[in-house]
This record gives structure tokens, C-alpha cells and sequence, in this order.
């Protein structure tokens, strides 16, 4: 069994234990971001009861390590996310001066649960950080025990080592595929206003062809009164051309009628004896 002493200034006895980052909830409770990966370096000073200068000062002695582990920073475009505004102010790690706001960041560093673990194995001057190592150091002896007492469970321990290993790569995985989510995150965003403005852009077309549709019914209607008032003009005309030939047809007969009866009295003045003229009667 490695001693503590030994994980304090071993990296390759760090690695082999950076799987066990249950460890961590069992000590004490680890305060995560809403994303429910990440904690604050505030997040971390609390969670050990030290100043964050501590941390500050772990992170330049054993930046590539933690870095390798988890821990990053944030920066630019990944700190106007709902998770990164709702992060913790300074105003939270032990001993600091209380804030009446949160103020604003153009970076952030953030540690996974396996960065936490590693700063564990590294911090010396921590009550928590020895319970974190005591406790992972006990536990990790237990089963080994077990095991090579009993037959049945022979290469058990190979297995629960590689699955380890393999759950202290989800971290970073998970690290990697965040960035990603998130951009698909903005870009279904973007996409759904576009699918809304292009909804209201139809319903406002749908608006106009529906008072398209009624002003064409209406001019429809006008169009039908319109002929209907044709059709009853040209029964009046037809009418008119009615009453017309049948006057036509009764000055013809009257002109006929007249016409004879000129000639009648033409020949009847003609028939009668002319009177006698008043001159010759005197002369008798």
C-alpha cells in the first residue's frame, strides 16, 4: 500500500488513483456548477477550507498536470452560456470579502471532479485534502485484499483498474463535446428564430390572400350584379325592338290604308259632276 507521503510527490501514483473521483462526495460535498462537471476555483478553495491563493499557487506549480486532468479556462463566447452566468462569484471561497453583486469575468478557470481529485493528492496543507487520501488510499487497499485472498475473483482487480481508467476519460471527453453541444446549442437557437420569423412571415402572407380571397368575392358579387343588370338591359332592349317593329308594322299599315284612301277620294272627285259656273247662268 503506497503511503500518503508517497502520493504527495509521486505523479504516477496520482494517475493510477485519478479514477476514483467518488472519493470526493464521500469526504464532503463537491458545490458543481449548473452544468453538474465543473467547479470554480472559489468552488475548490471551499470545498478544501483554504484561501484560493492556494490554488492559484498548486495551478502554476502543476499546470500541466491538472491541465492533462481537466482543469481549463474559459473565455470568450463560452462565458455568455446560462451555466457560465450563473458561476460563482469570488465572493464564495473562505476568508474573502463579501460582494453585494457578482462582477464580471473575461475568463474563468473551471476544474473537473478528476482535476479536484489531483489537487487532492497535492495539497499538503489541507485537513479535507488528507481525508481525500486517507480515504482513497483505504479504500483502494480493501478490495485488493479481498481479491487475492479469494480465487474466484482473479483478474476482478485488472477489470475494475481499466474501467477506472475508462471512466477517468469521460471527463475530458465530456469536456471536449461541451464546447460542441453548446455551438449546436446557438446554432438550433438561431435556428428556431429563423423557423419563427419565417412562421410569422407566413401567417402575415396567409393574412393577405385571405383579404386577397374577400376582395376577390366581392368583386366576384359586383361582377354577377353587374351582369344580371346587362342581361335585364338587354331584355329591355329586346322589348324596345319589340314594341319598335310592331309600330313599324302599324305606321306601314296606316301609310297603306291612307294611301288608298287618297286614291279613293281622288276617284270619287273625279266620278262626281262638276258644279255649273255662276257666269253662265246670268247669260240665260
Amino acid at each position: 500500500m503506497p503511503s500518503e507521503v508517497a502520493l504527495l510527490e509521486s505523479r504516477t501514483l496520482r494517475t493510477d488513483h485519478l479514477g476514483r473521483v467518488d472519493v470526493l462526495e464521500k469526504v464532503k460535498a463537491l458545490q458543481l456548477l449548473p452544468d453538474g462537471l465543473h467547479v470554480t476555483t472559489e468552488g475548490v478553495a471551499q470545498y478544501f477550507v483554504v484561501h484560493k491563493e492556494a490554488v492559484h499557487s498548486l495551478v502554476r506549480r502543476h499546470r500541466e498536470e491538472l491541465t492533462s486532468n481537466g482543469m481549463t479556462t474559459l473565455g470568450g463566447d463560452e462565458l455568455r452560456i446560462d451555466d457560465v452566468v450563473k458561476m460563482t462569484t469570488s465572493s464564495e471561497a473562505p476568508n474573502d470579502t463579501p460582494e453585494s453583486y457578482p462582477q464580471g469575468r473575461s475568463h474563468l478557470r473551471v476544474f473537473t471532479r478528476r482535476a479536484v481529485l489531483n489537487i487532492a493528492m497535492l495539497l499538503r496543507d489541507s485537513e479535507v485534502a488528507r481525508c481525500v487520501r486517507t480515504y482513497l488510499l483505504d479504500t483502494e487497499e480493501l478490495p485488493r485484499t479481498v481479491v487475492a485472498s479469494d480465487p474466484r475473483y482473479d483478474g476482478l482487480d485488472l477489470r475494475v483498474t481499466n474501467l477506472e481508467g475508462s471512466m477517468a476519460q469521460i471527463g475530458p471527453a465530456l469536456q471536449e463535446l461541451g464546447p460542441v453541444l453548446r455551438r449546436m446549442s446557438v446554432r438550433l437557437e438561431s435556428m428556431d428564430h429563423r423557423l419563427e420569423s419565417m412562421d410569422h412571415r407566413m401567417a402575415a402572407m396567409d393574412h393577405r390572400l385571405e383579404t386577397m380571397d374577400h376582395r376577390m368575392d366581392t368583386m366576384d358579387r359586383r361582377l354577377e350584379a353587374v351582369d344580371h343588370r346587362v342581361e335585364s338591359m338587354d331584355r329591355r332592349l329586346e322589348s324596345v325592338d319589340r314594341r319598335l317593329d310592331t309600330t313599324n308594322r302599324v305606321v306601314g299599315a296606316m301609310s297603306v290604308r291612307l294611301t288608298d284612301l287618297s286614291e279613293d277620294v281622288a276617284d270619287i272627285r273625279r266620278r262626281l259632276p262638276h258644279p255649273p259656273h255662276p257666269g253662265r247662268k246670268r247669260r240665260r
